[in-house]
């Protein structure tokens, strides 16, 4: 059994830019996001998966063999078309004719007709159909999975199965809100006309329930795996002396890719003040870990902070033990995010064995169903000041604090390893059966 499996975006560089990776490390080294879980957990469960993603730098395609986890890898060039419109826009996912192509001014008025045709449909001419097709049959891939149902590759890619009678499913990663509304009438169609959805967020769900009125027997509630061998805690003392940390500091850790408003970074560094202010007397160290397309105006909120008790790790790590040994060292994992479809990384802290302070986003009442109960406590989005509240519990009692971090490592346990969820994967896209 093979399985396609797309991610989303226009081209694969407009991920990879924003992190610092290049092409040739994505293929070698990279394991930093969800695909690379699912081809495990599908290796756990038999099904081999083969990674399709368009680039607008290649000119021909190219296989390749992910190290890490012995997946294929193909990149195939973005249509032609689309690397013509691409030269001439400034953000080919802006939302108005402004944002896509930049200030319309003097004579170029003339042409905003078409440049608000040519912005609606530049997201739909990435995805090369011939080139998909060709490794479809040479792979002999039997479903077609897509990252992202709001996105019109996925389009693309239900129209070709429909042609090539191979069942498409997709997933949900975040990707909750459409680009150009042409989608408005392109997006209900395929939906009803795909096999299937993988949606772990259960807000999710009831939206897509609502809006556009798919059946739950079409949807899983599936979670995105972790695996946990890797992802596990060490000594915190021997962590701490490694990173040069007193084995007596109150430590609160974060890892991710550093984009401000999104990630609640903004409200993080406001909530590590107030903890400050509120334990004058502690020795308190917040770690950071990640890199993106923010770091220099994170860098600048960062030279403002009163006190400089932030260690900042401001690159992309391949290596997860290294990831393993600054969660590890702390007590407390913050996650302040805004936006989110279903989140990894608070997963990875909490197997750590992590007690977990989160906003309210998407996914995290999924992953700590019960709060409490699970390993953490849910605080409202975008409030520093409950953020702050929660973080300095956990940081006082140290004896709830603990057993906090082994209630999130047990819910890990139960619900997101590879095994199960690989299990279920296969069941949900092979035989069409949701998984509860």
């Amino acid at each position: 059994m093979t399985i396609a499996l797309l991610p989303w975006g226009n081209v694969i560089e407009d991920f990879l830019d924003t992190i610092g990776v290049s092409l040739e490390s994505f293929c070698n080294e990279f394991t930093g996001s969800y695909m690379f879980r699912y081809v495990e957990a599908l290796k756990q469960a038999g099904v081999r998966t083969v990674l399709i993603c368009v680039s607008a730098r290649v000119i021909k395609t190219s296989r390749f063999t992910h190290r890490p986890t012995g997946a294929t890898i193909y990149v195939v060039p973005a249509l032609g078309v689309y690397k013509i419109l691409r030269a001439r826009m400034l953000n080919p996912y802006g939302h108005t004719v402004k944002d896509a192509f930049g200030e319309i001014r003097g004579t170029r008025w003339l042409l905003f007709p078409v440049l608000s045709i040519l912005r609606e449909v530049v997201v739909f001419l990435t995805t090369p159909p011939k080139s998909l097709t060709r490794i479809l049959q040479s792979e002999r891939c039997s479903v077609i999975l897509c990252q992202e149902y709001e996105y019109p590759r996925f389009d693309v890619c239900v129209l070709l199965g429909w042609l090539k009678r191979l069942p498409v499913f997709a997933t949900f990663q975040g990707g909750d809100y459409q680009r150009s509304r042409l989608e408005r009438y392109v997006r209900p169609v395929t939906l009803r006309a795909c096999d299937g959805l993988i949606i772990a967020a259960q807000s999710e769900m009831r939206r897509v329930r609502t809006r556009y009125r798919i059946s739950a027997a079409k949807m899983a509630c599936i979670f995105n795996p972790i695996d946990l061998h890797l992802w596990r805690g060490m000594d915190r003392d021997d962590a701490r002396a490694q990173l040069g940390i007193p084995a007596d500091a109150s430590v609160v850790a974060w890892h991710g890719r550093i984009s401000i408003w999104k990630k609640g970074l903004d409200i993080l560094l406001e909530a590590w003040e107030q903890v400050c202010r509120e334990r004058p007397a502690r020795d308190l160290r917040l770690i950071l870990v990640g890199t993106g397309e923010d770091a220099t105006k994170f860098s600048q909120r960062l030279a403002g902070l009163t006190k400089q008790n932030v260690l900042w790790l401001n690159e992309f790590l391949h290596d997860p033990l290294i990831i393993r040994r600054y969660l590890s060292a702390a007590n407390v994992y913050a996650f302040p995010s805004r936006h989110e479809g279903f989140p990894v990384a608070p997963l990875e802290a909490m197997g750590c064995g992590l007690p977990i302070a989160a906003a309210e986003v998407q996914g995290i009442p999924d992953i700590l169903e019960g709060g409490e109960r699970s390993g953490g406590i849910i605080v409202p989005r975008e409030s520093a000041t409950h953020l702050a509240s929660a973080v300095g519990r956990l940081l006082d009692d140290e004896v709830w604090s603990r057993e906090l971090g082994m209630r999130a490592r047990q819910r890990v346990e139960d619900h997101f390893s590879l095994e199960a969820v690989g299990h279920q994967l296969r069941n949900f896209l092979f035989s069409g059966r949701p998984s509860h």
